[in-house]
């Protein structure tokens, strides 16, 4: 499966609004779980692997074209690694993830 680009309907949006399209590849299983791992340093494929626990190696696969193909991670001689893009994309998630925890709280 492509990834998602702006301009070309994804789910929510039928327009291909940006914002709409982050959240389309994001939203695909394990993309945050690589990314947030990612965060911590760079990985090599079976290193990953075991910090996602329970991912598959197909899932993994896929997840780190799609996301080398979108710029936010990247493949060097110590594994992948976020992009600059990349690390700019979580210090923004970052507050979301903080503010999602309170609000888990509030819904109990």
């Amino acid at each position: 499966m492509p990834i998602p680009k702006p301009g070309s309907p994804v789910r929510g949006s039928k327009t291909g609004a940006p914002i709409m399209v982050l959240f389309d590849l994001l939203g695909r299983r394990w993309a945050m779980g690589i990314i947030w791992n990612l965060n911590k340093g760079p990985a090599p494929f079976q290193v990953l692997k075991a910090k996602c626990e329970t991912i598959s190696p197909t899932i993994l696969s896929t997840r780190l074209k799609e996301l080398t193909e979108a710029h936010i991670i990247e493949r060097t001689l110590d594994g992948y690694r976020l992009t600059d893009e990349g690390h700019e994309l979580f210090v923004l998630l970052k507050p979301l993830g903080d503010w999602s925890k309170k609000w888990a709280k509030s819904i109990k």
